[in-house]
């Protein structure tokens, strides 16, 4: 349990430096458009970016919560240390899109005031969703 521990850690932070990068890579490569932002695809991205929060907490119901159940009673049990692993790096891939439709809406001209939403979602969730090494009942 501990190196999957190690690893999950280890993406989240990669993730949470990875979403402040594409801030700074938003704020350096931006321009200014010659016309006005195309607002069907913000609107399209902020729907997408709803659909994802909602999928992150289904994806944690569904597969961190029962293998951290599991895991309270067999600590070494393989596939539910698997099932763990995999469901917060998945979690932590949906969180990091919220960053990546920030940047593609950055350099599709628009501005920080529209897209810091979308960074800082990714950033908060990829913070609330830390992961907890399961810890035996106690009984």
């Amino acid at each position: 349990m501990g190196a999957a521990l190690t690893l999950v850690r280890q993406a989240q932070i990669t993730m949470l430096v990875s979403i402040v990068l594409y801030a700074f890579a938003g704020e350096m490569i931006a321009r200014k458009p010659a016309h006005d932002p195309d607002n069907a695809l913000f609107h399209a991205l902020s729907l997408v970016s709803i659909t994802l929060v909602g999928a992150s907490l289904v994806v944690r119901r569904t597969l961190v919560l029962p293998s951290e159940a599991l895991l309270r009673d067999r600590f070494d049990d393989r596939v539910s240390v698997s099932r763990w692993r995999t469901g917060y790096l998945f979690l932590y891939a949906l969180c990091e899109l919220l960053g990546i439709f920030g940047l593609i809406l950055r350099m599709a001209g628009f501005t920080l005031a529209n897209v810091w939403g979308f960074y800082l979602g990714g950033f908060l969730l990829l913070l609330l969703y830390s992961p907890r090494a399961p810890r035996a009942a106690v009984r």
